[in-house]
């Protein structure tokens, strides 16, 4: 296949259009700059050179395309609406990003125990996101609801992702940034009393199960991308180990909030988001199910 990937300098467009090439599939990658351009065409991919606000371009790639991926950003309507009218009445796929933050608490650090399925957007569903991820679902329900206009659309919404990415980039967001402030300061800080929880999954798991949704997944649906799930004092713990530092510590929310900002301390570090995927419907079966392995592992190695 043809695929054109969006977001394929990013950490997850990326690592999906190294598996794309290795599985024998031309891949074109959007991409805004022209040394960030050659830097595709180097690994193989064929650039785009363009933005998610180039409505006639996205229109004119996806129609050429066999099938589109778009892991460039989960709320750019605009584009999403453009990718989506230019696959119209083909029949062809369209996997887009979403998150699972969707679903997050603003639970500063305490644990729930709810766990969210796929039924959550199913017709006559009574769940409802918070206000600051009304819009995020809104555009995942229309990337379902475009199976209504011959593309067979499916919205892969993935937990929190660990691994080194394949591609341009190399880092995800919440592992990373826990890292990054600890080298800095010499202490690993979770929030409150980092009771809350994520669903959790290998880059490469998540990597393969695109692929399997574009050739076997249902037109209009939806899949949370999970493989185990782990507390963020689990997380800190390990970080606090294989980097060789003293025991992890609390922040206060507000503390946390003026270092990290208020969607990044409390939605993404500090809240609990734990789902469960049906993705093996889709024959997938991930390899890798423990995010505290894999950071005693790699971030051991860096020390």
């Amino acid at each position: 296949m043809r695929v054109f990937v969006t977001g394929a300098t990013g950490y997850i467009g990326g690592t999906v259009a190294d598996l794309l090439l290795r599985s024998g599939h031309q891949v074109e990658g959007l991409v805004r700059t022209r040394d960030k351009a050659r830097e595709l065409e180097r690994r193989g991919i064929t650039p785009v050179l363009g933005t998610l606000d180039d409505r006639a371009l996205l229109i004119a790639r996806a129609r050429a395309a066999d099938a589109v991926v778009n892991a460039a950003d989960s709320d750019h309507r605009g584009a999403v609406e453009a990718l989506v009218e230019g696959l119209t009445g083909t029949g062809r796929p369209l996997v887009h990003t979403s998150g699972s933050s969707i679903v997050s608490t603003d639970s500063r650090g305490d644990a729930v125990d709810e766990i969210f399925t796929e039924a959550i957007v199913a017709p006559g569903s009574s769940w409802r996101p918070i206000e600051e991820k009304a819009a995020r679902v809104a555009l995942d329900r229309f990337v379902m609801d475009a199976a209504d206009r011959g593309v067979r659309s499916v919205v892969l919404c993935n937990s929190l992702v660990y691994g080194h990415g394949r591609g341009m980039a190399r880092d995800s967001v919440q592992i990373p940034v826990l890292a990054h402030q600890a080298r800095d300061s010499g202490v690993v800080r979770y929030v409150g009393e980092g009771r809350n929880i994520w669903s959790t999954v290998h880059i490469d798991d998540m990597a393969d199960l695109y692929l399997r949704a574009l050739t076997h997944a249902a037109p209009g649906s939806f899949h949370f991308v999970e493989n185990g799930e782990a507390a963020f004092s689990g997380i800190c713990a390990a970080l606090a180990s294989a980097l060789g530092l003293g025991p992890a510590e609390s922040w206060d929310a507000d503390t946390a909030v003026a270092f990290w900002g208020h969607e990044l301390a409390l939605y993404v570090l500090a809240s609990n988001s734990r789902v469960r995927s049906g993705g093996a419907r889709l024959g997938w079966r991930p390899a890798h199910s423990s995010a505290l392995d894999w950071i005693e592992k790699e971030y051991g190695l860096s020390r």
